[in-house]
């Protein structure tokens, strides 16, 4: 089985052919997408897009990158949709959410206060988060040291092996996409080959961050074998159980996944899928 803990599926990108995308993923064994939110106007629509298939499942937040385009508002308004979607199967964490340190321009500061109060939300609904900690290793473990939410993943990882670990120790996967299949991408592959099995999930991130055999093309979650493929040549193992241990670490951080209408069932205590 094969988890797609990350994908824009709501971006414009897709609006051609989204009902096709959906189906090549499907049709390749792609069993769960998660769609996370970015701001505000799109809770409702990654509600609504993900109730439409199969294994379809969202997550909350707002994105640092939307930050300023947000209100404080905006964190209430969060709150109340949690606080329905809490009765929803198809949502699993709160999410996107977290800080970015690559973009120039950005008011950190800002970024800060949005992403401590959605960490101390997840802490008050119990949920994991998903991280976007681009650039922001350190800073974003800072915050998570102190408020201690219930675990998550760090998507897109790319930061130092030490790095890695702390998010390990929190309780955190680490999520590996298209970048991991670059050869000149030598810290994530390092990162891929040598940390434990029980480190990895897998993602697209699509229509972003096409892997090698694609760029500049657009991303899509059928893209999601192959990735899971190159984790595989890098570790040495069968893709097979590359998809088993990343499907089984999805679950195991972001609990809720188990119960998602339409993907295979597991027990809910499993974090190791047959």
């Amino acid at each position: 089985m094969l988890i797609d803990t990350h994908c824009h599926l709501d971006a414009a990108e897709f609006d051609a052919d989204r009902d096709e995308a959906i189906a090549r993923s499907q049709a390749v064994g792609v069993r769960t997408v998660l769609v996370p939110a970015i701001d505000r106007g799109n809770f409702g629509t990654v509600r609504s897009l993900t109730h439409r298939f199969d294994g379809g499942c969202y997550a909350l937040g707002i994105h640092p990158l939307f930050v300023p385009g947000s209100h404080e508002a905006d964190l209430d308004a969060l709150r109340a949709a949690v606080e329905v979607a809490m009765d929803d199967p198809r949502f699993v964490a709160i999410g996107e959410i977290g800080l970015d340190h690559f973009v120039p321009g950005q008011d950190l500061a800002r970024q800060e206060r949005f992403y401590e109060a959605q960490l101390r939300l997840a802490r008050d609904f119990d949920l994991p988060v998903l991280l976007h900690v681009r650039r922001a290793q350190d800073h974003v473990l800072k915050h998570l040291r102190r408020l201690r939410p219930a675990g998550g993943i760090a998507h897109a990882f790319n930061g130092s092996e030490q790095q890695a670990r702390h998010f390990l120790g929190l309780g955190f996967a680490l999520g590996f996409g298209g970048a991991m299949t670059f050869g000149r991408a030598l810290q994530i592959r390092r990162l891929a080959t040598g940390l434990p099995a029980e480190a990895h999930v897998l993602e697209t991130d699509a229509p972003d961050i096409s892997p090698a055999w694609l760029h500049p093309a657009r991303n899509e979650p059928a893209e999601l074998v192959g990735i899971a493929r190159a984790l595989a040549e890098l570790r040495g193992i069968d893709p097979e159980e590359v998809a088993t241990a990343s499907a089984g670490n999805a679950l195991r951080v972001l609990p809720r996944l188990a119960t998602v209408p339409g993907s295979r069932p597991f027990p809910a205590s499993s974090s190791t899928p047959t």
